[in-house]
C-alpha cells in the first residue's frame, strides 16, 4: 500500500517518546532524509535526544529518492547529495565544539553555540542507501552503512565498496559499522539470514516487523541459537 494507508510518525519525535519509556535500547533513524531538513535544527534535536537518553542515539541519514517530496518542500532535488554532505559537516561541527563555524556551499555560520551537547562524544552517523554512491559516501564520511535488505551478493559488493572507499581516504574500514536487514518468516529463516550477514561483516541486524507474540518467539529463538540473554 501507499503512504496514505498507514501512519509514519516523524522519526525524531517518535524516538524522543521511545527514549522516555526505555533504558537500554539504541535509538536510530533508518533513515532520515537529511537534505529536506534544516541542519542546525536537526543537530539540536538529535543532540537533545542523545543527551536525554544517556547517549543512545544513532542518526541514520540518506539523500532521498522521491522528487515529489523535494518539490513540495521547495528543496532542489538535483543537488541533494552535495547538500547532504554539507549538512553532515555542519552537524558534526555543532556537536563537537562550544563555538562552531562552518562555511560550505549549503551552510554558513560563525561562532554558533548549540546546546545541549550529545552525551556521546558525537552522534554516530550511519549512511543509508542501496547504491554505489551511498556505499562510497559511507566509506568517505560515515560512521556506519545501512543498505537495508537485498541479495547477499549485492550486499557483499556494496560492503566492499565501503572498504575500498575507506582505504582511498585513509580510513580504517573497521571504523564503519555495517548494518543490514534480517528478513524471514520464521525463526529458522531469520537466524540463517543473520548468520549469513555476520559472515559478510555485518555487526548490527535490523529484524523484521512482527506482532508482539511473534516478536517474543523470534527473540527467544535467536537467543537460543546465538547464546544471547
Amino acid at each position: 500500500g501507499g503512504a496514505e494507508e498507514f501512519d509514519l510518525p516523524d522519526p525524531l519525535v517518535w524516538l524522543a517518546y521511545v527514549a522516555a519509556v526505555t533504558e537500554r535500547i539504541k535509538l536510530a533513524t533508518g533513515i532520515l532524509i537529511l537534505p529536506q531538513r534544516n541542519p542546525l535544527v536537526t543537530a539540536k534535536e538529535v543532540a537533545s535526544i542523545d543527551a536525554m537518553s544517556g547517549g543512545r542515539m544513532i542518526l541514520g541519514v540518506g539523500v532521498g529518492w522521491l522528487r515529489e517530496e523535494f518539490d513540495a518542500l521547495g528543496v532542489p532535488f538535483a543537488d541533494r547529495g552535495r547538500r547532504h554532505d554539507d549538512y553532515v559537516e555542519a552537524m558534526r561541527a555543532l556537536w563537537r565544539g562550544d563555538k562552531a563555524s562552518v562555511h560550505n556551499t549549503y551552510t554558513s555560520f560563525d561562532d554558533c553555540i548549540s546546546r545541549p551537547r550529545p552525551a556521546q562524544a558525537t552522534v554516530p552517523i550511519v549512511i543509508g542507501g542501496h547504491t554505489e554512491k551511498a556505499a562510497r559516501r559511507a566509506g568517505r564520511l560515515g560512521d556506519g552503512f545501512f543498505p537495508g535488505s537485498g541479495a547477499l551478493d549485492e550486499l557483499a559488493a556494496l560492503f566492499q565498496m565501503v572498504r575500498d572507499e575507506c582505504a582511498a581516504n585513509g580510513r580504517d574500514p573497521a571504523s564503519v559499522e555495517l548494518t543490514a536487514s534480517g528478513g524471514g518468516r520464521s525463526v529458522d529463516e531469520v537466524s540463517t539470514r543473520v548468520e549469513q550477514l555476520v559472515e559478510l561483516g555485518v555487526t548490527r541486524v535490523i529484524l523484521p516487523q512482527m506482532r508482539g507474540d511473534r516478536l517474543a518467539e523470534l527473540a527467544a529463538g535467536l537467543g537460543d541459537r546465538f547464546g544471547l540473554d
